[in-house]
């Protein structure tokens, strides 16, 4: 009995190790909406200016949608 416990503990961790070597060895993704570094550019943007990018892209489609005029609603027949 000892040994069938041994046995999983060890193919369980076999199962995570490949999956934790698999996860390392992926390419990082890219976050969708922000423009990609050019390939020649010595700085690429950091977290900080990607995140206020991103804010100031939100705050802009905000500020359209609440500049479109409303949609009129039909009046309901009494």
């Amino acid at each position: 009995m000892r040994m069938f416990g041994l046995v999983g503990l060890l193919l369980a961790l076999l199962i995570a190790g490949l999956l934790v070597k698999k996860q390392l060895s992926a390419p990082q993704a890219v976050v969708p909406g922000l423009p990609a570094p050019a390939s020649g550019d010595a700085a690429a943007p950091t977290v900080r200016t990607q995140t206020q990018q991103l804010q100031q892209d939100i705050q802009k489609s905000l500020d359209a949608a609440a500049q479109q005029q409303r949609r009129a609603m039909p009046e309901e027949a009494n």
